[in-house]
């Protein structure tokens, strides 16, 4: 067994957190402290979660128990994108078009649980 970056979920949301990131500095500066540092913060969760998770694999349920908040952090990101995309239409193309990326993401990331359930 390889280590964390070997795994899909993992790739993926190191991908959609470096697209993520410049994208939330095209926000009006007053937001940048706002909705879009939330933005990055639960971003980063995902992918921070994931790796936390995989550190603790040796026990099935922390195991579980990360990837559910990874899961839980990536609901969170959708979130706070439909309210930018809400707020700011000039981005919203943008934005929706990532929303798009971790709403797949997100059936990902459930396979994975479900497969580290059954295993």
């Amino acid at each position: 067994m390889g280590t964390y970056k070997d795994l899909e979920i993992y790739t993926l949301s190191m991908e959609l957190f470096f697209k993520v990131h410049p994208l939330t500095l095209k926000l009006p500066k007053y937001e940048l402290y706002e909705l879009g540092s939330q933005l990055r913060r639960s971003s980063d969760s995902v992918v921070s979660n994931i790796v936390e998770g995989y550190g603790r694999r040796r026990y099935k349920n922390d195991y579980i128990k990360f990837l559910v908040y990874a899961h839980s952090s990536n609901d969170e990101t959708i979130n706070h994108i439909e309210k930018l995309a809400f707020l700011y239409p000039q981005l919203s193309a943008m934005f929706l078009e990532i929303q798009e990326k971790y709403d797949g993401f997100g059936r990902k990331i459930n396979n994975f649980i479900k497969f580290v359930e059954r295993s």
